[in-house]
């Protein structure tokens, strides 16, 4: 799915592709960095460049992304599957999801220097910076999957 195949895949393959390979990986994700910045938030409270408030942003991404995503597993994505007309609604209301998801990357980019790691960095910093990484662009391939590849199967008129 992340290569250059020029036929687009069906809405069946595609939402599948999405649930398991991006879903999954976001569940799985940010538990493991709210622990991480929790961990980098309080061990180095005092260091000026510490990602304060990172952790309480993650969490509050788990509940969002996770009402998100049950939405697309539970509503959008089946009736896609099914071929269903009318989903220009829902379609609209998931792009705003994803309108707010981009803005809360660019809050942890300010929180985090645009990810870059201050001098010195312990070893639980980096791995919560390279964890953050692989988050935000995993989360913008998600995104353009379905803004740009997905969505436009099932809406009328953009």
């Amino acid at each position: 799915m992340d290569g250059d195949n020029t036929q687009t895949p069906s809405a069946i393959e595609l939402t599948r592709h999405i649930e398991t390979r991006y879903h999954a990986r976001h569940r799985e994700q940010l538990p493991e960095l709210v622990a991480l910045s929790a961990k980098v938030e309080q061990v180095h409270a005092s260091v000026p460049d510490v990602p304060a408030g990172l952790s309480a942003l993650l969490h509050e991404m788990i509940g969002e992304l996770e009402v998100h995503m049950k939405k697309e597993e539970l509503i959008l994505f089946p009736a896609m599957r099914r071929g269903s007309p009318g989903l220009e609604t829902t379609i609209a209301v998931m792009r705003a999801d994803h309108d707010d998801h981009t803005a809360e990357i660019s809050r942890i980019r300010a929180l985090t220097n645009d990810l870059k790691l201050p001098d010195g960095a312990c070893r639980k910093w980096t791995a919560l910076y390279q964890g953050l990484t692989e988050f935000v662009a995993d989360l913008d391939a998600h995104v353009r999957l379905e803004n740009d590849i997905l969505f436009p199967q099932f809406e009328t008129a953009r």
